[in-house]
């Protein structure tokens, strides 16, 4: 896999390798390439996938092309608890540097453009003229950092196990947040395993 830093400054360089991991090269693609480039520059990484991997932490607001851009330029990954998804619909990224603690949050900016317009040349527009881009301040616990799981515990309705502060105390229950908000994103058809 090439990496960031010996691309760091070329977009069209960055944009294949985007567009390689995630399959093609698309208009979410190509913010989300351009997103990564302002939000590292900004906080300091310049070698996300090597010397800087253990420095920096990404939130995405959206679950689309955008944030395999992210994930393919940035190393970030959910499952290595670097990247965390916050599907707010949104075509924005915090990018936090864990060692300065500097974050940053970029953002299309809605109000530059109207859906009339083509989209921008990339390559040349200024961050400023396609991003709103504000400086942050991420509280992070312990618990959402890359690592082991600090803790688990039962939930007291399902059984489940659930990591790393997850869980929600009520009436004297731990629940897992399925049980508590009584709803979840499926239905048991029956209560037999596969």
């Amino acid at each position: 896999m090439e990496q960031y830093k010996e691309h760091c400054n070329d977009y069209q360089a960055l944009l294949k390798i985007a567009g390689a991991f995630h399959g093609d090269i698309c208009a979410g693609i190509e913010i989300g390439t351009r997103m990564t480039m302002c939000g590292l520059s900004r906080i300091g990484i310049s070698d996300p996938t090597g010397a800087d991997r253990k420095k920096l932490m990404v939130y995405v607001e959206i679950d689309r092309c955008a944030t395999d851009a992210i994930m393919a330029l940035t190393g970030c990954r959910p499952g290595k608890r670097t990247m965390k998804i916050r599907d707010y619909g949104k075509m924005a990224a915090t990018f936090i540097n864990l060692e300065s603690g500097r974050s940053v949050r970029v953002a299309t900016d809605m109000a530059k453009r109207s859906d009339a317009e083509p989209l921008p040349d990339f390559s040349s527009v200024a961050d400023q003229e396609l991003f709103s881009i504000h400086e942050v301040t991420v509280a992070l616990r312990p618990e959402d950092l890359p690592g082991k799981p600090l803790r688990r515990v039962p939930c007291a309705r399902c059984g489940e196990g659930v990591m790393d502060g997850r869980d929600i105390e009520q009436d004297g229950e731990t629940l897992c947040r399925g049980c508590f908000e009584q709803r979840d994103y499926y239905q048991l058809l029956d209560l037999e395993t596969c």
